[in-house]
């Protein structure tokens, strides 16, 4: 099992990158809250900072590998979410919100996985009922900044760090 930490600030306006470790404190990764352009950046402020951003993972050498976005579109609102270094494309959205009991999906071509988005407790990724990533945001109200911890088992059908914490960050942040 791997072991990611890192820490983000609270301001929903920020736009630093924050690195990330693995279990033995290395970094290996950045995330990064971006806008495309000034005018995005702009827009987004008068909708809560919730709706022209992307969360992007770049690798210590500063080039982004994965990245995730909100798409709406004919009124309806998703997240994509890519990994730039295998073209592959995700789908992360709510099923079943017309019966009242919502579901948050990542989808592809090859496979479906369940979020169990909790707020208090860690929030996990499931496959075939397996829970096979986890984490968990801690709040330090101190610092004005989240703690953030991230399993990944063996048994998970992606084992690129980058892909869950992108989509963790996007859903703890901006929700779908």
């Amino acid at each position: 099992m791997q072991i990611i930490t890192y820490e983000v600030d609270g301001d929903i306006k920020s736009t630093v990158q924050k690195p990330i470790y693995n279990e033995s404190g290395e970094q290996i990764y950045f995330v990064q809250r971006i806008y495309d352009n000034g005018l995005k950046k702009l827009l987004d402020g008068y909708f809560d900072h919730r709706y022209f951003l992307k969360y992007a993972i770049h690798n210590n050498s500063g080039q982004t590998v994965f990245e995730v976005k909100k798409i709406f579109r004919r009124g309806k609102v998703w997240f994509e979410g890519k990994d730039l270094l295998s073209d592959e494309k995700y789908i992360i959205n709510y099923e079943n919100w017309r019966i009242g009991v919502p579901e948050l999906f990542i989808s592809s071509k090859d496979f479906k996985m369940k979020i169990d988005k909790e707020m208090e407790d860690w929030s996990n990724f499931i496959v075939n009922e397996t829970v096979v990533a986890r984490w968990v945001a801690v709040y330090n109200e101190e610092k004005d900044q989240f703690n953030m911890t991230f399993e990944l088992s063996d048994e998970a059908p992606i084992q690129n760090v980058a892909f869950y914490i992108a989509i963790a960050q996007a859903t703890l942040f901006i929700g779908v």
